[in-house]
């Protein structure tokens, strides 16, 4: 396939980037920064600015799917500059006819009792309050809406750097944990669910989640 990744040099972004290559998929990599990309074989690097949706209108032209690990984080107010660029790169995806779109949620979103989602618990951590609540309400704008396909990958509840072990657990909105817990998976782990629902495509237009 011919996917385009947004935010490919990202914490998360770059994990995807390398397993979509290792699957022999051509990746476009939409950045703000090309030169923190190593080009490689089935790697082309393009600037882009998300919140310019007539330009990233044009970079998605052609492409079989999008792939966003945008974060709002270099924005004083993450939740309203994540949200502000979601809803760019959704319309983006939309008006450039691209069959579909595949999110990298949050954790925040799931169920850890019935009814009770994380981001309304009452030792939620501050400093991740922000992208918690913009990745909630993108989840709800996707649900919102019938004109783009979808799927939205909402990892554990601690992602870290680590290896591929392609041993790990699906779910839908309650989060999982292990028999210690411990809700975790590695980027790598995290990649392999995303770009297996890639060429899978198991859960169009609904929520679902990873952990180990």
């Amino acid at each position: 396939m011919n996917i385009a990744i947004i935010g490919a040099s990202g914490f998360i972004g770059s994990a995807l980037t390398k397993e979509a290559l290792s699957r022999g998929h051509q990746v476009k990599a939409l950045v703000s920064r090309p030169e923190r990309l190593e080009l490689t074989e089935g790697l082309t690097a393009h600037k882009v600015e998300v919140l310019d949706t007539a330009s990233l209108t044009l970079a998605l032209a052609g492409v079989d799917l999008v792939l966003s690990a945008f974060s709002g984080h270099k924005d004083a107010d993450v939740a309203a500059y994540y949200v502000q660029g979601f809803q760019s790169i959704l319309q983006a995806s939309i008006n450039a006819k691209v069959p579909r779109l595949l999110l990298v949620g949050g954790a925040a979103s799931l169920e850890y009792a019935p009814g009770q989602i994380l981001l309304n618990s009452p030792d939620f951590p501050a400093a991740y309050l922000g992208s918690a609540q913009g990745a909630y309400q993108a989840l709800q704008l996707l649900k919102a809406q019938s004109q783009q396909n979808w799927s939205y990958l909402s990892p554990a509840a601690e992602i870290f750097p680590g290896e591929k072990t392609g041993k790990f657990r699906l779910g839908l909105d309650q989060l999982i944990t292990d028999e210690q817990g411990k809700s975790r998976i590695s980027t790598a782990d995290y990649a392999v669910a995303m770009l297996n629902e890639a060429e899978q495509n198991l859960h169009a237009n609904r929520r679902f989640c990873v952990a180990y």
